[in-house]
């Protein structure tokens, strides 16, 4: 009899979100990926609004085939009050089963703020919450040449793939 080699299960999941700013008097804090950026105003939602948290819930929506945002964030912000995307994150990580991830990949649209120097944090946030090591986390950032909306300054657009790997087993 031959024996067929077993491959661990590999998976994929694509996540968007996007906001537009609050207007500059605005007394809400910036909030991308867990990294407060002074001097800028908030996200017009119902949360923090934090983009790349809520790209990351879409994307492990994706492959849990659970809802987060839009119904368990929803619930947890309009029901509860909490407005902190991170505490979205770790509940949409639970639908995650026994699959690990092993990369994320983050692309975010916007004229402003300037992310270059805050790349690190936001980097180390996300491994953080997400229980990776930060080489597991890829960040790149785009004014998107002011084609957008995004890329003319009135809000922030993040993409995101995330990749999981579920071992097989005997």
């Amino acid at each position: 009899m031959t024996q067929h080699r077993r491959f661990p299960i590999v998976r994929t999941g694509i996540g968007q979100d996007s906001h537009r700013f609050l207007p500059p008097d605005s007394s809400k804090p910036l909030v991308i990926c867990g990294h407060i950026f002074e001097d800028m105003p908030g996200f017009n939602a119902n949360s923090d609004g934090d983009v790349v948290y809520h790209a990351v819930c879409n994307a492990i929506s994706s492959l849990s085939h659970v809802l987060i945002m839009g119904a368990l964030a929803d619930d947890l912000c309009l029901r509860d009050g909490i407005t902190d995307s991170e505490v979205y994150l770790v509940e949409a990580l639970k639908t995650l089963g026994n699959q690990s991830i092993t990369h994320v990949a983050i692309t975010i649209e916007a004229k402003r703020p300037h992310f270059k120097k805050h790349l690190l944090a936001m980097r180390q946030n996300l491994a953080n919450v997400l229980q990776i090591d930060v080489s597991q986390v890829g960040i790149t950032a785009t004014s998107g040449e002011g084609l957008t909306d995004f890329g003319c300054g009135d809000g922030v657009q993040c993409f995101v793939i995330l990749t999981t790997m579920e071992e097989l087993k005997e």
